[in-house]
């Protein structure tokens, strides 16, 4: 693990090095949870609690025709469902945060006027840093728990519209899907699984720095 941590945080540096512009966003978070108790067993009554996540990172320009970019950065979500299972007559609660870095390219689709449209893949791993789960009266802290997994992998897509606000700076609007792979811990026979879908409705900022020449 310590290795992977280790490659993410040279690649990170190693592009911030060629890095032409900054990007920092934020919005707001809709989880699904698919959960399945030690038992194996799903809980199909979950309602999303709704939380907010924070981004910043590198974009680069890849070609000449300037309708590809690579980015890298970092990230912060919140994550968090309610429920009930009335067969037990009880109420469950997450609330989990996690802090992420991503790896992402995106396409420049087509330009109406000044707006520009995008199409962007990306990959994350996330590492848990605050959790909760309420049982009825009794609250767990989920990070070190076996039981938990303390790190996951995302892979999203996004679509977004970016629209320049001056020479150097261009304002984007973003929505993202994302689906979660846990990294198994469990012994087959008594594991807990939870995966999270997530839509993001994010809105944020894309600068240019001084030795970028990309127009908006």
């Amino acid at each position: 693990m310590k290795r992977n941590v280790l490659f993410w945080c040279f690649l990170f540096l190693a592009i911030g090095g060629f890095s032409q512009q900054l990007y920092v966003e934020f919005g707001p978070t809709i989880s699904a949870f698919d959960y399945k108790n030690s038992q194996g067993e799903p809980l199909d009554n979950l309602l999303s609690k709704p939380n907010i996540y924070l981004g910043m990172g590198y974009r680069n320009v890849l070609n000449n025709n300037q309708t590809l970019f690579v980015s890298l950065g970092a990230s912060y979500n919140g994550y968090g469902a309610i429920g009930s299972d009335n067969r037990l007559d009880n109420y469950f609660e997450w609330d989990v945060s996690y802090l992420g870095v991503n790896a992402g390219l995106d396409v420049k689709l087509f330009s109406l006027r000044d707006f520009s449209f995008y199409l962007k893949g990306s990959i994350a791993a996330e590492f848990l840093i605050r959790g909760t789960q309420t049982v009825n009266n009794q609250v767990f802290n989920l990070v070190g728990e076996d039981e938990f997994n303390n790190t996951i992998f995302f892979t999203r897509g996004h679509l977004g519209m970016q629209y320049p606000i001056s020479r150097n700076t261009s304002l984007f609007v973003n929505y993202t899907y994302g689906r979660t792979v846990l990294i198994g811990k469990g012994n087959g026979i008594d594991e807990e699984q939870l995966k999270l879908i997530t839509h993001q409705f994010g809105l944020g900022l894309i600068i240019n720095l001084p030795n970028c020449n990309c127009p908006f």
